[in-house]
């Protein structure tokens, strides 16, 4: 989860009300977070990433105006229209098709703003940007370029400047192949020939997206206008990060100035600040939440949470939420904020209305006998995330076409499937420790996801030692069959992340229920290991079969 950290002193300015510090820790972890730690006035807040509007120290003070009582009900920003245009060429629109952009002027630069700044970009990007590939977020000093400015896409050898804490003007390519940035995140670009690009009335660059901004709109200690562009793949979530921003600035004194988007086949005025709307019925508050709350007290507790609500008949309330709010996509997100506004401390616990006596899961015996017999041939159980992604769990095993669930709305690239085996988390874990000394042998029952959305369990281990090899693993395997009461087989088993010859599949009942051999060396580099290592995982549901 995001973890912003921040000074006692810059947040009593940003909240403009007196607040102690002993009041402030104690009550803030209710909105929804974790106090991580305290040193002097530094406070760390580690926030659930459902609320990306509170990656910042802005963000968290506007929300505790409301949640603490001082100004409650929805933040209201002003908004000045300006006669700044941004074109979107025809020729963008298959490379990185949406945009959005606002100009805040007046900002009186700090370390705290700029610091601030800096983190909030690299939190969305992170989160909701999904590494910049669906999202990038760029900030501009305004002073040195001139509107209209144009959205277009080009050949990657046919334009240069200046990037970013760069002196010397580059190509597009060139920028991929020998900037910094450009190496980290070229492969957001690799499919394709033309690249994007913004540029002002005189062609100047402001920005290669979502890559790094030319050195003119270089941000200083005295810039006072930031124009801010948003970019990506997803215009609600470029709509939510330009929201996300600007106001951010705008809590720090900055007046914010609207744009037109001329699209090509449509123009739009940004930030879009207007709230949207949702209705709430306050029986399904109640009933999720086993309150007897009213209308009035319902609509309490969602201005306490920064919403606008009204009652439109009894037991129905339209509720406004802020544009900053990327996390509202369901009714039962606004029962949550109820909960939030009420207080969870105000719930009252209650004894079981039953005597039960709980008696063990069908294969529990099973699994702890498995784990007695790994943790008896020498290794060490270790425990990990059943989400994955996809460059761990395949590309990096040479795996292609599995099918896998994948997770809709992400937090992080990180984070975009369920794992269909163990393995690949075995030797992130192997990845991590490179720097302990050999052997290391780890194993881990676990559960795996099938593409039908079943969830498994399965037994894996792994061992990295120069002296690892197959016949090694095979022992261990044979060791692990028979302590299990197990008969079986092998056959010859061709796996794209093991080395031909050296890898096996477990036959029983005429079954496929495993496989295990030498991974092969680019699979080890891949991992950025160095040392041979033999592996092992078996479908543990398929034992009983």
């Amino acid at each position: 989860m995001p973890i912003v950290t921040f000074n006692y002193n810059d947040f009593k300015n940003l909240l403009g009300y007196s607040i102690t510090k002993k009041e402030l820790l104690e009550r803030l972890p209710m909105i929804g977070a974790d106090l991580n730690k305290v040193e002097d006035d530094e406070i760390s807040i580690e926030f659930f990433p459902d609320r990306p509007d509170l990656a910042s120290v802005e963000g968290i003070a506007r929300a505790s105006r409301a949640f603490f009582e001082f100004e409650i009900g929805l933040k209201k920003y002003k908004t000045i229209k300006s006669d700044i245009n941004l074109n979107v060429d025809p020729s963008v629109k298959k490379v990185r098709p949406f945009i959005a952009t606002s100009l805040v002027k007046d900002v009186e630069m700090s370390d705290e703003l700029i610091s601030s700044l800096m983190e909030l970009q690299e939190k969305l990007h992170l989160g909701i940007g999904r590494n910049r590939k669906k999202v990038a977020i760029g900030v501009h000093n305004f002073e040195p370029i001139n509107p209209p400015f144009t959205y277009k896409a080009v050949d990657p050898d046919s334009v240069e400047f200046v990037p970013l804490h760069e002196v010397e003007s580059m190509t597009l390519n060139e920028i991929l192949n020998r900037h910094e940035k450009g190496i980290d995140y070229a492969h957001i670009l690799k499919d394709f020939d033309q690249h994007p690009l913004i540029v002002d009335k005189y062609n100047n660059v402001l920005s290669y997206p979502p890559i790094i901004n030319g050195s003119l709109t270089e941000v200083t200690p005295f810039t006072s206008d930031l124009f801010i562009d948003v970019t990506g793949t997803d215009q609600n979530a470029i709509n939510y990060v330009i929201n996300i921003v600007t106001t951010a600035l705008c809590e720090r004194g900055g007046k914010i100035y609207t744009t037109q988007i001329l699209d090509v086949d449509k123009s739009f005025i940004s930030p879009n600040l207007l709230p949207t709307k949702r209705t709430l019925a306050t029986d399904y508050v109640n009933k999720i939440l086993g309150t007897k709350l009213n209308d009035k007290d319902v609509i309490f507790c969602l201005k306490k949470i920064g919403f606008n609500a009204e009652t439109i008949k009894k037991s129905e309330i339209n509720v406004y939420i802020p544009a900053w709010r990327a996390d509202i996509l369901h009714e039962i997100d606004l029962v949550e904020d109820v909960a939030v506004g009420y207080g969870y401390d105000k719930f009252e616990t209650q004894f079981p209305k039953a005597l039960t006596f709980g008696r063990t899961l069908p294969d529990h015996d099973l699994y702890e006998g498995l784990k007695e017999i790994m943790i008896g041939l020498g290794f060490n159980e270790v425990t990990t995330f059943t989400i994955s992604n996809e460059k761990d769990e395949f590309e990096k095993l040479g795996l292609k076409n599995i099918e896998r669930v994948q997770i809709a709305n992400p937090i992080g690239e990180d984070f975009s499937c369920l794992r269909v085996g163990l393995i690949p988390s075995l030797l992130k874990i192997l990845s991590e420790n490179r720097h302990h000394h050999l052997p290391q042998q780890i194993f881990e029952l676990g559960i795996v996801v099938d593409k039908s959305f079943k969830n498994l369990v399965n037994l894996a281990f792994v061992k990295i030692d120069a002296k690892a090899s197959f016949t090694e693993c095979k022992s261990i395997v044979e060791a692990i069959m028979r302590d299990s009461g197990t008969r079986f087989t092998i056959k010859d088993y061709i796996h794209p992340a093991f080395i031909k010859g050296r890898c096996a599949s477990i036959i029983t009942s005429n079954k496929e229920i495993g496989f295990f051999g030498e991974l092969h060396p680019k699979t080890i580099m891949n991992f950025d290991l160095e040392y041979p290592i033999i592996a092992f995982e078996l479908k543990v549901n398929m034992l009983n079969q």
